[in-house]
């Protein structure tokens, strides 16, 4: 019936006379220098189209890209679904030494800080274990390819910026760098976290008399040099004098990063370690799940129906492109077999292994789940392009007509109030907490955002002038979308919806 009811309403906009924009926006848009046909948009409340310009058309969505990631989520993996860290082993304890590898098997775990690791290794401290002699094994084989960042261009000018992260199965701690930089007049302090085995943090930096708040704009890439065991992360550009900042940092390869934070850990927790961190191969991979090795500790992430806050409110790429690879991990394999750990066996996907090519990519995978989703929900996928499920991707494009489905079929959902309560809320919090904050949408609107390079988006659910919920989306994409031209657009729209009888 949903689906029949979503087909007919797409019908009737698909039949409906081009809708203008409304007046307020078009001016809007045409003060910013940004054409008409540079717009889709797409509000309905209930079966009415209120404003229907370019909704059949495909735009770069950015970050509201999330929303079907978030969404086909919940409703396929379900609202309890955790990612799982195992630290298991291949050896035995004997008299305090561990004989045998340990193996670190990723599991899509986005929780596994540096504390958590630690809780982890204290479990094994309290084995009894003060030794391991064997080496760390780094297990990220649930996802194919088990290390998609190996080889590829960096997306823009920050490669080492959290945003542009690009997760694995097992991503410890994501990898990162809490950079602590004080300055005074004459000179500058820096210090790092977590504490890595034999890496140490130089400044290079040249103080100027800048504004702090704009210390980013003497930023440069840091270097790291490598001298026998050390590792020298080098800092590079200038700082403000007199300023204090702390910056995020993925500068290290992971399995180095790895191994010296586990060897730090466990040499602070009084142990000793004599081996090096390897990479498990797929076949030693699918050993490790079965007799060949023992399980000594576990860390399981919070469950799905928490993560997604985190995810839409902040619009965190890592988290969304973990959950959207989740979705394709699921996914028999025709040629090796599904590996889903305990734990992560969700509802299976509808077609999903029968249309995925035969040693298909994760990637793939989950966006066969996708698809196949949105077409029992009576949605048409076609012209849509995934690559990652975040918006972070200057190819991804969909519809305003295809996610104002998605945004009904979320209404009808058995998680409709996970998925809500995930949505940035206009002049309260996430990425919306600074914006419309003097309009009679403010406190009522829960979107989603996006922004990239010449684009800019919103979509979500906005009430109008008499508390009737609206399906909200626009999309803009021009070279002049940024400069706050696009978000006047979109955000106008949102005032314009909730000021409408």
């Amino acid at each position: 019936m949903r689906r029949l009811l979503l087909a007919t309403l797409f019908a009737a906009i698909g039949a409906s006379a081009q809708a203008a924009l409304p007046e307020p926006i078009a001016r809007i848009a045409a003060e910013k220098g940004i054409p008409e046909d540079a717009i889709g948009a797409l509000v309905l409340r209930g079966d009415q189209v209120l404003v229907s310009h370019d909704a059949a058309r495909t735009f770069t969505p950015a970050s509201t890209m999330k929303l079907f990631t978030t969404m086909v989520g919940l409703d396929t993996l379900g609202p309890q679904f955790r990612g799982r860290t195992e630290l298991r082993t291949t050896g035995e304890v004997v008299r305090g030494v561990l004989h045998g590898d340990v193996v670190l098997r990723g599991g899509a775990d986005g929780d596994l800080t540096a504390d958590a690791f630690a809780h982890m290794l204290e479990k094994l401290r309290i084995k009894g274990v003060r030794k391991i002699q064997g080496n760390l094994v780094l297990d990220r084989q649930l996802w194919q390819p088990a290390r998609s960042d190996v080889g590829v261009a960096p997306f823009d000018e920050s490669p080492e910026a959290y945003y542009n992260l690009i997760p694995d199965a097992l991503l410890l701690n994501m990898n990162l760098q809490t950079l602590d930089l004080t300055s005074d007049a004459k000179s500058l302090k820096a210090s790092v976290l977590p504490e890595l085995a034999n890496v140490r943090v130089r400044s290079e930096m040249t103080l100027t008399d800048g504004e702090c708040a704009k210390w980013e704009d003497g930023w440069k890439i840091p270097e790291y040099e490598r001298t026998g065991s050390r590792i020298t992360v080098v800092l590079k550009g200038t700082f403000p004098r007199n300023c204090s900042k702390t910056n995020v940092v993925n500068i290290l390869d992971r399995t180095v990063y790895a191994e010296r934070l586990f060897r730090a850990t466990w040499e602070r927790l009084g142990g000793r370690f004599t081996g090096q961190a390897v990479e498990a191969s797929a076949q030693e991979s699918r050993a490790f799940s079965g007799a060949a090795s023992s399980l000594l500790a576990e860390h399981v992430s919070r469950p799905l129906s928490e993560t997604v806050r985190d995810i839409n409110k902040p619009s965190d790429n890592g988290l969304a492109r973990t959950v959207f690879l989740s979705l394709g991990s699921l996914q028999a394999d025709p040629v090796l077999g599904s590996r889903p750990l305990p734990d992560q066996a969700g509802p299976a996907s509808p077609g999903g292994a029968d249309e995925a090519p035969p040693a298909a990519t994760t990637q793939a995978r989950a966006e066969m789940v996708i698809r196949n989703w949105l077409r029992a929900q009576g949605i048409d996928d076609t012209g849509m392009v995934f690559e990652n499920g975040s918006g972070l991707s200057r190819i991804e494009r969909f519809s305003p007509e295809q996610m104002a489905g998605l945004l009904k079929a979320a209404q009808k959902s058995l998680w409709a109030p996970e998925f809500l309560t995930s949505l940035p809320i206009a002049g309260i919090d996430g990425t919306m907490k600074r914006r419309l904050k003097e309009s009679s949408a403010s406190m009522r609107a829960r979107v989603k955002t996006g922004t990239l390079k010449n684009v800019v988006a919103i979509a979500g659910y906005v009430p109008d002038a008499n508390g009737q919920q609206c399906i909200v989306v626009v999309m803009v994409n021009h070279d002049r979308a940024g400069n706050g031209n696009g978000r006047a657009i979109v955000d106008g729209m949102v005032d314009w919806v909730s000021r409408t009888n």
